[in-house]
């Protein structure tokens, strides 16, 4: 059963915003800037990019590499992997950041229901990333003009799914894990470490696992569906 949260904290990354969007479109540019890249389908670019770039997220998430260590390797991995020698890694990961600024968007529904929420209870936000890229998408779109609390894995010094982030922000937010819903839309980081922290949590996902979904109180595909339980049901309590 889906309780009413006294809290709501929503991640940004794919959850209000859509990274996934931003990083293959910034991709593009730079693989269409670079005749070097063009020696492989781009499909195969952006898959091997995202593949390295995963791996090295995860490493520096459970503190076996350090952030510099992160941002230099996933170009200069993705170079190595695709024998391609000709481009400077450090230049095309400048490159791949200020394309990918420009090319942030809401997720589809996100932004009337996320609004509506935040007049509707008190809401804050947590994000793992760096914290300059991130504070540039609260402030571009104005994320944090309605809610309360804004928690950045870099600046905590913690990544989720970790226990200490969600210590962190449960104390921001003034009440306890049990009165504190966490929307998001990554398994491990959201769900996982949202449902261990003691928080109820929405999932966020288009594609549903049985056995996954048992983990979070609420699983929708469509903003609406948040909408609905949280709004227009907000007087007793509703299934998933």
């Amino acid at each position: 059963m889906f309780a009413k949260p006294a809290f709501i904290y929503f991640d940004i990354d794919d959850t209000l915003l859509d990274h996934m969007h931003a990083q293959e479109q910034a991709l593009y540019i730079i693989y269409q800037q670079r005749p070097a890249l063009q020696k492989v389908p781009f499909k195969a670019f952006n898959t091997l990019y995202k593949s390295i770039n995963s791996g090295l997220w995860r490493d520096y998430s459970l503190g076996y590499i350090s952030k510099s260590e992160l941002k230099h390797r996933r170009f200069t991995d993705t170079f190595l992997e695709l024998n391609i020698m000709s481009e400077d890694p450090v230049e095309t990961g400048t490159a791949y950041i200020n394309a990918y600024r420009t090319e942030w968007k809401w997720v589809e529904g996100a932004r009337e229901v996320y609004e509506e929420i935040c007049r509707h209870y008190p809401t804050g936000l947590i994000t793992n990333g760096f914290a300059e890229t991130q504070k540039k998408k609260i402030i571009d779109f104005g994320l944090d003009q309605l809610s309360g609390p804004v928690i950045i894995s870099e600046e905590v010094g913690h990544l989720k799914p970790s226990p200490e982030i969600f210590s962190f922000a449960e104390k921001q937010a003034g009440v306890s894990g049990a009165e504190i819903l966490y929307v998001g839309d990554n398994f491990m980081s959201d769900i996982v470490g949202g449902s261990e922290a003691g928080w109820q949590t929405a999932w966020f996902t288009q594609t549903i696992e049985a056995s996954k979904a048992e983990r979070a109180q609420l699983v929708f595909s469509s903003f609406l569906t948040l909408k609905q339980a949280l709004i227009e049901n907000s007087s007793g309590t509703s299934s998933p």
